[in-house]
């Protein structure tokens, strides 16, 4: 067992904010572990701080190691790959890299990662852009793989099969869960049962408190005017005098003395926070957007041709009403393609008067507006307010991100507003590529959740297998030029 990379006091502050605040930090030689958290929380920072990309004004860091990195598509950087059998397999033909789709692109990264004789690899997000055989191809390479793991990614179904511990980031700090993704979800729901119950017993016992200071203190005063009244009755019928009585106050003392006793005890309780609340929102269709079509979309013998490629030939589907629909295949099929043909309404495109469809595309989050969050989704939107910020709330916007502008949000935050703009816009059937792409994983799950309760119809491609699972009623695939329903 061997130490490859130890680190001490890893600070980071950005814009008055405390980014990465981690005192000591280790890295073994059998380490495969998935870094997880939000979008925005330092993820990126960390890989490159660990690897010396970003140097630390204070702290300590030692490297006794080589470390290969396949960064996100934005850093990409072609070098002579070594390989030249795994490129094959890769799919990759490196006299083209000028021309590289954005799933050739992650495969080039991923053969140059593993042609590099080191230490361990690091990795950001190297599942997007790969379909599901270059994701399986990649499990199965990683698996193999000797050195050390460290990899962001949003993709669940390849964390559980690649890595036996997660770093969750949160607040600047890492807290190490053993286990792949799916242990890790168990033992956070685990702590936060546990965090309810001791929220629960917490407010129990405060309020219980609460309630008996408030009933001494109210036993108190009684006495005190009880008291008050006797004096003065004493007074004007001894004209004054003395009286022979028992001495007075010292009930009163016992039951201010109690309630005293009481609040130091609430004291000691401490602060107990209570768990994250689960936000939900009733999704709804006006009438005027009610179809009654049973199928919407339907294509009968389409063609579609690009030079001397066809991508479909007599391929013929009916895409039920109210389904979440999946749309998958490998790369370069036409998933895509298929949808600009729907929003064209090509030749063969059958499609209901009174659709109204809203599109996501892949690369929605180059948008940039000068204007507010709320305001962006307040457009061609019937929802409340407090609904908005909903659903807004389970992509994890905070009550101050709410208040930004567009133009300081992240790539990522950009896609996680325009996917709740348009499950709350005004459409009844949604096409959506890709959604998952660059969402921290709670997001990925909120949306998961978002999906699945639109009352409209959704056709979306993906090759998340666990989005797929969890959401799509009906699955379709694209090989041959054919769509096919799966059974």
């Amino acid at each position: 067992m061997n130490v490859l990379i130890k680190a001490k006091d890893i600070y980071v502050e950005y814009m008055g904010r405390d980014i990465l605040d981690i005192d000591e930090l280790e890295l073994y030689d059998y380490d495969r572990i998935g870094l997880v958290g939000a979008n925005g929380v330092g993820k990126t920072t960390l890989l490159k701080i660990l690897l010396g990309e970003i140097s630390l004004p204070h702290g300590k860091m030692v490297r006794d190691a080589d470390f290969t990195y396949i960064p996100q598509l934005d850093d990409v950087v072609v070098h002579d790959v070594k390989d030249h059998a795994l490129m094959g397999k890769l799919g990759i033909d490196q006299i083209h890299v000028e021309n590289m789709s954005g799933g050739e692109e992650t495969r080039l990264k991923i053969a140059q990662a593993l042609s590099n004789r080191v230490h361990g690899i690091f990795a950001d997000e190297p599942t997007c852009h790969l379909d599901r055989s270059g994701i399986e191809f990649l499990i199965n390479q990683l698996k193999h793989y000797s050195g050390a793991l460290l990899i962001i990614s949003h993709d669940r179904y390849f964390l559980d099969q690649v890595v036996d511990k997660i770093w969750e980031l949160k607040d600047g700090k890492i807290t190490e869960y053993w286990g792949g993704y799916s242990e890790y979800l168990a033992q956070k729901e685990e702590e936060w049962q546990t965090q309810a119950a001791q929220y629960k017993q917490f407010s129990a016992e405060r309020d219980r408190l609460e309630k008996a200071i408030f009933e001494k203190r109210n036993q108190a005063r009684k006495l005190d005017q009880k008291a008050k009244g006797a004096s003065r009755k004493n007074n004007s019928e001894s004209g004054g005098r003395l009286s022979h009585q028992k001495p007075t106050g010292s009930k009163q003392k016992k039951l201010h003395n109690a309630a005293k006793n009481m609040e130091h005890r609430i004291e000691e309780l401490g602060h107990v926070k209570p768990p994250e609340a689960v936000r939900s929102v009733q999704f709804r269709l006006s009438k005027a957007l009610e179809l009654h079509n049973p199928f919407p979309i339907t294509g009968k013998k389409i063609h579609k041709q690009f030079g001397d490629k066809a991508v479909f030939e007599n391929a013929t589907f009916q895409f039920p009403l109210g389904a979440k629909i999946a749309i998958v295949g490998a790369n370069g099929t036409g998933k895509t393609t298929l949808f600009k043909m729907i929003l064209d309404r090509e030749d063969g495109i059958s499609i209901s008067p009174k659709a109204e469809i809203g599109y996501f595309a892949q690369h929605g989050y180059k948008l940039e507006r000068n204007q507010g969050v709320m305001e962006f989704m307040l457009e061609n939107c019937d929802y409340q307010i407090s609904e908005i910020r909903a659903v807004l709330a389970s992509m994890g916007f905070s009550q101050l991100d709410v208040r930004k502008e567009l133009s300081v949000l992240s790539g990522g935050e950009i896609i996680k507003l325009q996917l709740a703009k348009m499950l709350l816009g005004r459409y009844n059937i949604l096409l959506m590529d890709e959604p998952s792409n660059f969402l921290d994983l709670p997001a990925v799950e909120a949306l998961e959740n978002l999906m699945r309760d639109y009352a409209g119809t959704i056709l979306f491609i993906s090759h998340d297998a666990r989005l797929v699972e969890r959401v799509a009623d009906i699955v379709f695939e694209i090989e041959a030029g054919k769509i096919i329903q799966r059974t």
